[in-house]
């Protein structure tokens, strides 16, 4: 899982293609004829009577606005032969098209894998807060960060969506205006979005798939969640389903999917069932490892993540890798050194 590097899948439908050639406020469509099959997207769309230059070919595929065949083209299909019948459409004002990154950009300790009009999509880093904290007002935190990336442009400040532990790598959406932040917000309280996480944990779970049941309730006065019973009335359940991806010695490596999304619901469901996350020094209560691994903080790293656009409800879905710490982890577990 180490091995695998950032990346952004995309998909969704598009309103019908127009007549082969027709321009229209929002960009033009072709048809492929016979004479052209076999020609490379890219060149096909660089030609003078359409975008007339590789560069404005490439730009316009990184920012989303390239179809072939009702599809988004990547980078990757630039190079694709094209068939006679094919049909390519350049969408010149599709939504959210007009600052998006389709390459990561760092601003200082923070990536961003994606940027447009409504949303930016981050991979935050372990060590540093998702949002400020009134206890921690020292403390820099994500929204800190595009804030700051805002500011030349004449941005308004950004808005939460959904946060991860400060210790805890990976990613995170903010909106950029209150309409796209009230769309996305729906979509987690009703459990639509998928957030998958990776952690490291102490045993074995057994069975190697399956789901974890608990009600949990926030305690505001210790600032930790706790286990309760189902007929709590401040309590809410939280169910996560988990699948061993790798085994160590006394440890494995799960891949951990949130049905619900309660604050540091997988610490402490991780925790209930027997397999604390190595690194973990909140949510331990009593259990023991006959193999303390020395590990700075909770190993946790919020791995994918997918949800619907607010412009045009198309599928976004991104991925990061487990990040440096992490990874090394991993290395040392597989050559059982703790």
């Amino acid at each position: 899982m180490a091995g695998l590097s950032p990346s952004v899948l995309q998909s969704g439908t598009i309103s019908p293609v127009k007549p082969d050639g027709q321009s229209t406020s929002a960009g033009a469509s072709w048809t492929v004829a016979d004479s052209a099959a076999g020609v490379r997207l890219d060149k096909f769309l660089a030609a003078q009577d359409r975008l007339g230059s590789r560069g404005r070919v490439t730009a316009s595929i990184d920012k989303g606005k390239v179809f072939l065949n009702g599809t988004e083209a990547g980078r990757a299909d630039a190079g694709v032969r094209l068939c006679a019948g094919d049909s390519v459409r350049v969408w010149m004002d599709r939504p959210g098209s007009a600052r998006r990154v389709s390459r990561s950009t760092v601003i200082g300790e923070l990536e961003i894998l994606h940027e447009d009009d409504a949303l930016i999509v981050v991979n935050k880093p372990a060590g540093l807060l998702s949002v400020p904290l009134e206890r921690k007002h020292d403390a820099p935190s994500v929204y800190d960060h595009i804030e700051t990336h805002f500011r030349p442009h004449g941005k308004r400040r950004p808005f939460v969506v959904h946060r991860i532990d400060r210790d805890t790598s990976g990613l995170v959406v903010f909106a950029k205006t209150s309409r796209a932040k009230e769309f996305l917000k729906t979509q987690f309280r009703r459990r639509k979005p998928e957030r998958v996480y990776l952690a490291v944990v102490y045993g074995h779970p057994q069975p190697v798939n399956g789901t974890w049941r608990d009600y949990l309730r926030w305690d505001s006065r210790t600032l930790i969640q706790k286990q309760t019973l189902e007929g709590d009335p401040h309590g809410k359940e939280a169910i996560s389903r988990y699948r061993v991806i790798e085994r160590f010695q006394g440890v494995s490596l799960l891949e951990v999917c949130l049905v619900t999304g309660k604050r540091n619901q997988i610490r402490l469901q991780a925790d209930l069932h027997g397999h604390t996350l190595v690194g973990e020094r909140r949510y331990v209560f009593g259990s023991e490892s006959p193999r303390p691994i020395v590990f700075s903080r909770q190993a946790l790293h919020a791995h994918r993540l997918s949800f619907r656009h607010p412009a045009d409800d198309r599928v976004l879905c991104f991925e990061v890798a487990l990040p440096a710490d992490l990874a090394e982890l991993c290395v040392r577990l597989r050559r059982g050194c703790p």
